[in-house]
C-alpha cells in the first residue's frame, strides 16, 4: 500500500497496530503516533521520534510526602500516593478523572492547592445543564457521534452508531470521519450491511 492510499482511510487503533506489525515498527505510542509513524515507513521517510515519556524532573510522586504546598511536575503520575493525598483534603467522594489529570500534567509549577481547586471547579461544573465535555481530538468516534445527534436531535444513538459503522469504512482523507446529513442514508439501507471498501479488513472502531 503506498502512503496516499493509506492516508485516504479511517483505520482503528487495531489496524495500525497490525500494520506496525507488518512492517516490523513500534507498534506503542496513541493512535495518532501510530498513524504518523506507518504513513512515514509507508512513504520511506524516516520514522517519527517517539515522545519523551516521564518527563525530567526526579520527584518521586510514589514515596514522597505531599503537602498543598507542593509543586506538581512534568512527571506526575497518579498512583496511591497521589489518590491518597487527595482524597486525605477533599475526601471520599474523590475521583481522579481524566479532566482532572489531564490539568495536572499540563500545569507543572502549580502546587497540589491549585491542584485541589481545579477539582473542585470541574465538580461544580457537573451541575450546570449546558456544560458539555470537550472531546478529544484523537477520539473521533464519540466526536461523530455527537455532532450527528447535535444535527439531527431525533436522532437515536443507536441510530448515530449504525451511520458511524457505514461512514468510517468510506473513504476519509487524512483518516478523519466528519458526519454529514447525507450519511442518514445508511439508515434506510435494505442491505444486509454496508460494504468494506478498505485496502483490507478491519474489525471494531
Amino acid at each position: 500500500m503506498t502512503a496516499t492510499e493509506f492516508d485516504r482511510w479511517y483505520w482503528p487503533v487495531e489496524a495500525l497496530k497490525e500494520f506496525c506489525a507488518g512492517l516490523e515498527i513500534a507498534a506503542t505510542g496513541t493512535k495518532a503516533i501510530l498513524r504518523d509513524r506507518v504513513a512515514a515507513a509507508l512513504s520511506g521517510a524516516p520514522l517519527p521520534k517517539a515522545p519523551r515519556r516521564g518527563g525530567t524532573s526526579s520527584f518521586n510522586w510514589a514515596k514522597a510526602k505531599l503537602t498543598p504546598d507542593t509543586v506538581i511536575t512534568d512527571n506526575v503520575s497518579f498512583g496511591p500516593n497521589v489518590r491518597g493525598y487527595f482524597k486525605s483534603v477533599i475526601g471520599p467522594k474523590f475521583s481522579c478523572h481524566s479532566d482532572f489529570m489531564d490539568w495536572m500534567r499540563a500545569n507543572a509549577g502549580a502546587t497540589l492547592a491549585d491542584a485541589e481547586q481545579a477539582w473542585r471547579t470541574f465538580e461544580a461544573r457537573k451541575d450546570d445543564p449546558t456544560f458539555r465535555r470537550e472531546i478529544a481530538t484523537c477520539n473521533n468516534y464519540l466526536q461523530y457521534l455527537r455532532d450527528a445527534r447535535d444535527t439531527h436531535p431525533d436522532l437515536t444513538l443507536d441510530q448515530a452508531k449504525a451511520c458511524w459503522d457505514a461512514k468510517k469504512i468510506q473513504p476519509a482523507p487524512g483518516g478523519y470521519v466528519h458526519f454529514e446529513t447525507g450519511d442518514l442514508t445508511a439508515l434506510n439501507s435494505e442491505d444486509t450491511g454496508p460494504v468494506d471498501e478498505r485496502p483490507r479488513a478491519l474489525t471494531s472502531r
